[in-house]
């Protein structure tokens, strides 16, 4: 099992969040240094630092491990889908017409 895109996606969200690694770590009472090997994917985790990093950012556990899980397809469907209901509806019917065509080609 590859465990390196949980240290990508702990940077991914710690940058979108504006958040510096010391920040990060005193949230989850671990060191600075840790998160950088976490993000360097040098260390893996342990599910409570897991779930200490996910509650420091906002986001959900299946958002940091969403590459690594083998429903990573449904968990980013439902990623997408999150990410869409935060836009106009006009920009939204425009994405699903997208998404309609894409599919009617992949079918044919």
């Amino acid at each position: 099992m590859n465990l390196s895109t949980i240290g990508v996606n702990i940077k991914k969200y710690r940058l979108e969040a504006k958040m510096s690694q010391s920040k990060l770590a005193e949230l989850c009472n671990i060191s600075p240094k840790y998160v950088s090997a976490l993000e360097r994917s040098e260390k893996p985790p342990s599910l409570e630092t897991l779930i200490n990093i996910a509650n420091a950012l906002g986001i959900t556990a299946d958002m940091l491990l969403c590459d690594v899980l083998k429903s990573k397809i449904d968990i980013k469907q439902a990623l997408v889908g999150e990410k869409i209901k935060g836009l106009s509806e006009k920009d939204q019917l425009k994405i699903i017409e997208v998404i309609e065509l894409l599919v009617k080609q992949a079918n044919s």
